[in-house]
């Protein structure tokens, strides 16, 4: 495999030098295995090929425990028995291990079904791959494209080169086509457009970046003078309702919670009504203090993630 790699870079280098005099080299690359757990149609076979395999997992669990009853049995009675029986019944647990063992490689040999059934699986969706992958680098005219989970080891790839989106977005395009009108396919060409030439340029995509923090800042401001508002309202209803307070204790001729009358006796009702209402007051003032703190810790917050900008 080393061998294999090195001379696939000696031949992409003198590629490289014959080319680089007249024009830039473009590489792009894709992640096989990223694409076929996107693929719908390869998910739903594989659940399949998965449920198959759970079946084949218990009946060979199945197959053991038949084994182990054998052998227990034998071992149990193997006193009671002549030699020819011994000798016959561990023929048969030899000729039940046999075969079991010659089902779970038919099953899950690296020849088997499993291993067979998966390629079957995957190689109409590698078609549909490298189909895809043929138009995008035609398109936009990719020198080489490699497959990064294959045995080509990348040291490094920047994502700006992976068009392996590109890739599914193209091989569900091209299922969903006839459910959907010309309009809609029309729709979806354009916006997939406009995202490729965002990704294909670093310039696009780092302004793409400042608008999308410009317009999370902007939230967070809103959200900021909402709660302020919010502030403001709290604090205007709690002053309208001590004001509230104040008129209708006027009015009853309510005692004051702290005034005591002057030979010490126990103030009258009205004065367990006015203590009742100074509890609710400071319960509301605890309770706008808090909303002030939690709204200083965010304009603290915002301050913090502006000065990093």
């Amino acid at each position: 495999m080393k061998k294999y790699f090195a001379i696939t870079i000696l031949a992409l280098s003198a590629v490289f030098q014959a080319n680089a005099q007249s024009r830039g080299i473009k590489i792009g690359y894709i992640d096989m295995e990223y694409i076929l757990q996107n693929v719908p149609d390869y998910s739903e076979a594989k659940s399949q090929l998965e449920q198959k395999a759970q079946k084949w997992k218990q009946e060979i669990e199945t197959k053991k425990v038949e084994i182990a009853k054998l052998k227990d049995a034998l071992k149990t009675e193997r006193a009671l028995l002549t030699k020819e029986l011994i000798e016959e019944r561990d023929e048969e647990i030899k000729f039940q291990e046999d075969e079991l063992l010659a089902f779970q490689q038919k099953k899950f040999g690296p020849d088997g079904d499993l291993i067979t059934q998966k390629s079957v699986l995957v190689k109409p969706i590698q078609d549909q791959v490298f189909t895809a992958v043929q138009d995008i680098a035609e398109a936009k005219k990719f020198d080489f494209v490699f497959d990064k989970s294959s045995d080509l080891t990348m040291l490094f790839a920047a994502k700006r080169y992976d068009i392996s989106e590109q890739v599914i977005r193209v091989i569900t395009r091209a299922e969903n086509r006839e459910q959907r009108s010309k309009k809609q396919v029309k729709a979806d060409e354009a916006r997939e457009a406009l995202e490729d030439a965002v990704s294909d340029n670093p310039a696009l995509e780092a302004r793409k970046k400042a608008l999308e923090d410009k317009k999370k800042a902007r939230e967070e401001l809103i959200a900021l003078r909402k709660a302020e508002q919010e502030e403001k309202k709290a604090a205007q209803a709690l002053k309208r309702q001590e004001l509230l307070d104040a008129k209708n204790g006027k009015k009853s001729g309510t005692v004051p919670a702290n005034d005591k009358p002057a030979d010490g006796s126990t103030p009258p009702a009205e004065s367990k009504t006015t203590s009742d209402t100074t509890a609710v007051k400071d319960a509301k003032a605890e309770k706008a203090a808090a909303r002030a703190q939690l709204l200083a810790d965010r304009k603290a917050a915002l301050e913090e993630k502006r000065e990093k900008r």
